[in-house]
C-alpha cells in the first residue's frame, strides 16, 4: 500500500506575473492565502501556473519560492514534466535538491510515444530521484491516454505514487482503480469530477477551483472522508456554475481573470494566452458574485 502525498484539496496554483518576470510579493500573498483557507498540499508550475511558458531559470525560481515559503507546513508537488525525458529528470532532480515533497509528471506531448514509451518515460524520471511521482493524465492536452493496463506496469514503481486523471472518463477511473489497488492513489484532475472520483476511491483533486475557492474544495474532500456523502456532493453541485465558468476557456484563462477580479495582482497571461473573451466574462463574474467572491 503506497501511502498518499495528500490528501484532500490540492491547489493547482496560478503563478503571478509581471511584465518580465514572477512577481514573488504576490505569489506569497497568494500562498498565505491558500494555507488559511485549508489547502491541502500547494502544486507549481502545472498547467494552471503557465510553467509551459516559462524559462528554465522562472521555472526553477518558482519551485524553490514555494518551497521555501511553505516551510514545511503542507505539502509541495512540482510540476516537473516535460516531452523530453532528459529534461524532465534535470528538473525532477532539481525540484528534490530544493525541498519538493512530490512530483507532478505531465504525460509527453507534442511527440507523444506509445504506452510502454510512457513507462519507460516515467520509469526513468523516477528511478532519478528519492521523492515520490504523481502521474498526470489531460489526453486533450496532450493527445496522449494513459490506459488501465499501462497504469498497473506504472504503479509497480515504488516511487509512482499516485495520478491525477483528467480524461474525463468516470469508468476508465473505476479501471484503474481495479487494476493497481493501493499501489496507486487517484486524485481527480477535473473539478466538476471531484465527488464522482472520490466515490471509485480517489484521494483528493488537483484543483484550479480552489484557486478562488479554497475553503470549500477542501470542505468538498473533508466532508466526503467523514462520511458526510450528501454534503460533499452538495457543495459538488452547488459550485457547478463557478467550475464551468472558470473553464470557458482553456485554463488558466478564466481562472487569472476570477482572481484579478478579487483583487490578486495576477498580471498578464503569458503568451500565447490571451485575455477572457468578453462573452465568458460576464458568466465569471456572476458566479463570483453567488458564491459571495465579488461583489
Amino acid at each position: 500500500m503506497k501511502e498518499p502525498i495528500f490528501t484532500g484539496a490540492g491547489v493547482a496554483i496560478i503563478t503571478p506575473f509581471t511584465e518580465d518576470g514572477v512577481n514573488f510579493d504576490e505569489f506569497g500573498r497568494v500562498i498565505e492565502d491558500q494555507i488559511k483557507g485549508g489547502t491541502d498540499a500547494i502544486i507549481v508550475t502545472g498547467t494552471t501556473g503557465e510553467a509551459a511558458a516559462m524559462s528554465d531559470a522562472e521555472h526553477k525560481a518558482a519551485i524553490k519560492f514555494v518551497v521555501q515559503e511553505v516551510k514545511g507546513r503542507i505539502p509541495v508537488i512540482a510540476g516537473t514534466g516535460s516531452n523530453d525525458t532528459k529534461y524532465a529528470v534535470q528538473l525532477s532532480q532539481y525540484a528534490e535538491e530544493a525541498g519538493a515533497d512530490g512530483l507532478l509528471l505531465v504525460t509527453p506531448y507534442y511527440n507523444k510515444c506509445t504506452q510502454g514509451g510512457l513507462v519507460k518515460h516515467f520509469w526513468k524520471i523516477a528511478d532519478s530521484v528519492s521523492i515520490p511521482s504523481i502521474v498526470y493524465n489531460v489526453p486533450s492536452r496532450t493527445g496522449v491516454n494513459i490506459l488501465p493496463e499501462t497504469y498497473a506496469e506504472l504503479s509497480k514503481h515504488p516511487r509512482i505514487n499516485a495520478t491525477k486523471e483528467a480524461s474525463g472518463n468516470l469508468a476508465a477511473v473505476a479501471r484503474i482503480r481495479k487494476a493497481c489497488g493501493d499501489e496507486l492513489n487517484v486524485y481527480s484532475g477535473n473539478d466538476d469530477e471531484i465527488v464522482p472520483i472520490l466515490s471509485v476511491g480517489g484521494k483528493g483533486v488537483i484543483s484550479v477551483l480552489a484557486n478562488v475557492a479554497p475553503r470549500a474544495t477542501h470542505d468538498m474532500c473533508r466532508l466526503y472522508f467523514e462520511g458526510k456523502v450528501k454534503e460533499a456532493a452538495a457543495i459538488q453541485v452547488d459550485y457547478m456554475d463557478l467550475i464551468a465558468a472558470l473553464f470557458s476557456e482553456v485554463n488558466p484563462i478564466p481562472v487569472k481573470t476570477a482572481m484579478r477580479l478579487m483583487g490578486y495582482e495576477t498580471g498578464p497571461l503569458r503568451m500565447p494566452l490571451s485575455e477572457i473573451e468578453p462573452g465568458h466574462l460576464e458568466p465569471l463574474k456572476e458566479a463570483m458574485r453567488r458564491h459571495g467572491l465579488i461583489e
